[in-house]
């Protein structure tokens, strides 16, 4: 499904649980080193754009658009596989939490290195089998997820893409931003139809999976099972959900 298409139907209240979260901002701000001018591909409502630096946005819903504060940076509605920017217009560019929405991740990756001298990518590695594994979610209540990934490139792919290299973003307990993997520690709060309106994987599985899932973690949350497997994680306050930066 087209990004655009995805986000103009899920994306009305997508400000209420998606947050920039400042731990993983600071890691995104730093990937951009000294670069002053910058491109956000598939910026969303403008979370993670760095107040002080000259940014220019790219986002293609119209959902997603209007719901760019008035503060937010000038925002173009174009994709991410056709930037509408000559060669090296930017210093960099970045994107965030969005690549595994694009009708072609290599393709504008590759335009996000033709615009910009660096590319900073935040996301997570689609073919980490172990991540869907460890996720408590994925394992236990949305198995699907995996037919969701069939065909997507491995994060190493994409990173030869651009010649990128890969590092570990750990998740805080208490992320504010409340992407898929978010509430890790958390898990009464994907039973909150808010929380679960502001990731796309949702959606994309369907009502019927949804009420399955929710019903299923609900009642394992009251009898204690959920607990039972997963009380290590209490101790943790951080954990490694498979997200990643690629920096090139």
């Amino acid at each position: 499904m087209a990004s655009a298409q995805l986000y103009d139907r899920i994306g009305a209240t997508y400000t209420v649980t998606r947050r920039t979260e400042p731990r993983i901002a600071a890691r995104i701000w730093a990937a951009l080193s000294g670069a002053r001018k910058v491109l956000n591909v598939g910026a969303g409502t403008g979370s993670y754009e760095p107040s002080d630096r000259a940014v220019t946005a790219v986002e293609p819903s119209a959902i997603m658009r209007a719901q760019r504060p008035a503060y937010a940076a000038p925002c173009v509605g174009a994709r991410a596989e056709h930037l509408p920017f000559q060669d090296k217009s930017f210093e960099a560019a970045m994107a965030v939490s969005t690549i595994h929405h694009w009708q072609d991740p290599v393709a504008g990756l590759r335009e996000m290195r033709r615009v910009a001298h660096r590319v900073v990518v935040f996301t997570f590695d689609f073919g980490d089998a172990g991540w869907r594994n460890r996720f408590w979610l994925t394992r236990d209540y949305l198995p699907e997820v995996a037919d969701l990934l069939v065909g997507a490139p491995p994060l190493v792919e994409l990173a030869s893409s651009i010649g990128a290299h890969i590092e570990q973003v750990p998740v805080p307990w208490d992320c504010v931003d409340g992407f898929f993997e978010a509430y890790w520690r958390r898990p009464e709060a994907y039973l909150d139809v808010h929380v679960r309106r502001g990731i796309s994987v949702w959606d994309r599985l369907g009502p019927e999976v949804e009420r399955r899932a929710v019903r299923d973690l609900s009642a394992d949350l009251v009898s204690g099972r959920w607990a039972e497997r997963n009380g290590d994680l209490v101790a943790l306050d951080t954990a490694d959900m498979g997200l990643r930066l690629l920096v090139a």
